[in-house]
């Protein structure tokens, strides 16, 4: 009698457990954000989109990914924005499919992102080659989804030097560059570690190997074609259409976009302010990282 009674109530003990897990509904960790964008028919571009609030969208520079801003998204996330993270088609977890890869194309590639994700009222920032980018991007889109521009040490308004644009690099060093992403890629990308600092020892051995992991992602083609749309690029003619804010992040000592180009961005755009980083060469978001992050949600929220 008693087994029975210890097994009807084992039974009926299993069948409330039962019903208790099948009334439990597991509550979803995410937030339903998507790591993959798709821009074109095959062609899906890898965004970051972490933190809540005032979006600030960042575009990363040649060759990198939006890996590099791994800082900023830790930062900025914690203090009350949505950072987002475009990597360009070609770079990064990005597909890297046959076809152009000029300013046009990325910032058609920007546009559709920023409407699928229905931003507004953005800060935009981009860095180095990702500073030309977002330029094109404000003169062709008329500021579209974007209230502020951030440049960090942007290679504009142009890179190549012209007849009247002494500031430039010089052509026989840019066409050795192309060159040499066609002939030597690998000890390209691992000269550019040391490059990128004022100084050596201003970033640490492991984070130049990391830079120089996130270039290798890139695509070669891409990395090719990118460099020549670059050098191809002027933009000092359309920069007087850009009223929105600016502000133009850069390191006295870049050796990569000479300050000096700062200097030029400035006279150029209207409503513009130089922050200088005076301890930093290219690297100014790892160089002087704390006041990278703390500059830019000064100006993001002003």
């Amino acid at each position: 009698m008693k087994n029975i009674s210890f097994t009807i109530a084992f039974l009926v003990s299993l069948f409330a457990n039962s019903l208790i897990a099948q009334n439990i509904k597991r509550q979803p960790a995410a937030y339903g954000r998507t790591e993959f964008i798709e821009v074109e028919k095959n062609v899906k571009l890898h965004i970051t989109d972490i933190g809540m609030g005032q979006p600030i969208v960042l575009i990363h520079g040649w060759p990198l990914s939006d890996a590099m801003y791994e800082y900023q998204y830790q930062y900025l996330s914690r203090k009350g924005f949505r950072v987002i993270g475009i990597t360009l088609r070609g770079f990064g977890k990005s597909d890297k499919p046959y076809g152009k890869y000029d300013f046009d194309v990325f910032s058609d590639d920007i546009k559709v992102v920023l409407e699928k994700l229905n931003i507004k009222d953005a800060v935009l920032g981009g860095f180095s080659m990702g500073g030309a980018v977002v330029l094109h991007y404000i003169t062709k889109y008329n500021s579209a989804h974007v209230s502020k521009l951030a440049l960090f040490g942007a290679a504009a308004p142009s890179w190549k030097q012209r007849t009247d644009f002494p500031n430039g690099i010089p052509e026989d060093v840019v066409n050795g560059l192309i060159q040499s992403t066609m002939t030597n890629r690998q000890d390209l990308i691992a000269g550019f570690g040391a490059g990128f600092p004022a100084k050596e020892g201003n970033i640490s051995k492991n984070m130049e190997k990391w830079l120089e992991n996130i270039n290798l992602e890139a695509s070669p083609f891409a990395i090719t074609e990118s460099i020549i749309a670059l050098s191809n690029l002027d933009l000092r003619p359309v920069l007087s259409k850009i009223t929105i804010p600016v502000a133009i992040f850069h390191g006295i000592y870049d050796k990569n976009c000479p300050y000096i180009w700062a200097e030029d961005l400035n006279k150029s755009l209207k409503n513009s302010t130089i922050i200088k980083f005076e301890n930093s060469g290219h690297a100014l978001f790892v160089e002087e990282m704390e006041k990278f992050n703390t500059e830019l949600e000064k100006f993001a929220t002003n």
